[in-house]
């Protein structure tokens, strides 16, 4: 048997019984233990770790029925399997009730023990590995609502916590979705500044003329609609942190008054005199390279090197697939709970789909999804019918190296392939697909010209 059983007790006062059902499960590769009574079997569950107990109902002293109440009460994990030669539906259904995974009746036949056990062996181990993610998604995998496990984002992790409490201004990385405002939250949260206001602004999505009075404020009258003073956000962020989303869409002339801001500490409301002291950290975010930004003059290098003493580069969900499974988890018993409505979880093939899908959304991509399917689902599970076709057609993408192996293609028509893959996941957009690929735009466009040149000489 090649695969990898979890342990199973085995516990009836009738040696002859336990050792034919000994032999029947330990021919199948697992591990077994035996124990002639329920307390014997209670020092047995303290000190190994068992997937199955497989008992006795009727035996002298501890009877199966209150082994199994007090398994269930100090090990809930594992699965419980009782048996009996006085079976009836009504006992069946009792040992149900109170938590058995199963039921066998004496004389019990070996591909009957066989399949029992088996089925009970594989839910304890489905049980035990949520109550692992549940653990970890609240506990360690969990920073301020940042979710995972994997070197990629514990890297992460690691940094926050290094970065906290230091007074430097912070730089955060990352294509969108990945949850920029989120690791910004968890800097803000684990400094000594966690009692101030944490104030976000996405430079994006204040028009140009009023993003000035936004973020310094004005004074009464400096402008038509200026009927009153008015804080603006750096004041409303007073010894706490400022969030500068998509910085790289500062107007030029705004990056120059939020470098002096950063440098004097101090800043002015439009039509002020005089200005204002700021006790304010700066977390800066972006999903462009702002050096690249900088070479192309629209990005200030002064700014760019203050706003860039620490940065935190966050990695797309791509390259961390093993922490799907756990944001699936929190984003099923979030939207569950949003919309009142009972989920048991993801069927093997949807969450395969949803593990092989490239994801250029990110996890904000991933909640979408989820949110989706719980909405649409109709069954216990979310089912592979339930998710977008984009995500369904996922499977496929891995078979393409095999086929390409298969016809021996050389390795120039493998790259151009995936990079057409690539824009078509990302919608045409070059620089996206760029970053997907881990080129930058001009090798891109490089590599671009050259499938033209090759469609040509075709």
């Amino acid at each position: 048997m090649t695969e990898e059983w979890g342990a199973v007790l085995v516990v009836d006062d009738d040696a002859e019984m336990r050792e034919l059902v000994f032999d029947v499960l330990k021919d199948r590769g697992h591990q077994i233990a035996t124990a002639g009574s329920g307390q014997e079997a209670l020092k047995l569950l303290a000190g190994e770790d068992f997937a199955v107990v497989l008992t006795d109902l009727r035996m002298k002293g501890m009877l199966g029925t209150e082994l199994l109440l007090e398994i269930k009460r100090l090990y809930p994990d594992i699965g419980v399997i009782l048996m009996t030669a006085f079976g009836s539906v009504e006992t069946a259904v009792e040992a149900m009730k109170r938590g058995a995974s199963d039921y066998l009746t004496k004389p019990v036949k070996t591909e009957e023990i066989i399949r029992v056990v088996e089925r009970a062996v594989r839910e304890s181990a489905l049980r035990r590995e949520v109550s692992r993610l549940r653990k970890e998604v609240h506990k360690e995998y969990s920073f301020h609502h940042i979710l995972g496990k994997s070197k990629a984002i514990q890297a992460v992790f690691d940094l926050i916590r290094r970065v906290a409490d230091s007074p430097t201004n912070v730089l955060i990385t990352g294509e969108s979705g990945t949850g920029k405002e989120l690791v910004a939250k968890a800097i803000h949260y684990n400094s000594d500044r966690k009692d101030a206001p944490f104030v976000p602004v996405n430079c994006a999505a204040i028009p140009e003329q009023l993003l000035e009075s936004e973020l310094f404020g004005h004074m009464r009258g400096a402008f038509t609609d200026a009927k009153s003073d008015k804080r603006g956000l750096f004041e409303e962020a007073q010894k706490g942190t400022l969030f500068l989303d998509e910085i790289s869409e500062l107007p030029i002339m705004l990056q120059a008054k939020i470098l002096r801001a950063i440098q004097e500490k101090e800043i002015r409301r439009v039509g002020a005199n005089k200005p204002i002291a700021v006790d304010v950290r700066i977390i800066a975010a972006t999903n462009l390279h702002l050096a690249e930004e900088v070479k192309a003059k629209r990005f200030r290098d002064d700014l760019f090197y203050r706003l860039n003493v620490i940065e935190v580069v966050l990695p797309p969900l791509r390259d961390r697939r093993e922490d799907i499974p756990i944001l699936v988890e929190a984003f099923l018993k979030k939207c569950a709970e949003v919309r009142h409505k009972e989920v048991k979880g993801v069927s093997e093939s949807a969450l395969a789909m949803l593990m092989d899908y490239s994801w250029p959304g990110n996890v904000r991509e991933l909640e979408n999804v989820v949110e989706r399917a719980v909405t649409l689902h109709r069954g216990e599970k979310i089912a592979p019918d339930d998710l977008p076709l984009a995500v369904q057609g996922a499977r496929g993408d891995r078979r393409v190296l095999d086929e390409a192996a298969e016809k021996m293609l050389p390795l120039h028509e493998i790259e151009q392939e995936y990079i057409k893959k690539i824009l078509d996941k990302t919608g045409g957009n070059k620089y996206q697909a760029a970053q997907a690929l881990g080129i930058d735009r001009k090798t891109l466009y490089r590599k671009l010209g050259e499938i033209e040149e090759a469609k040509t000489h075709e």
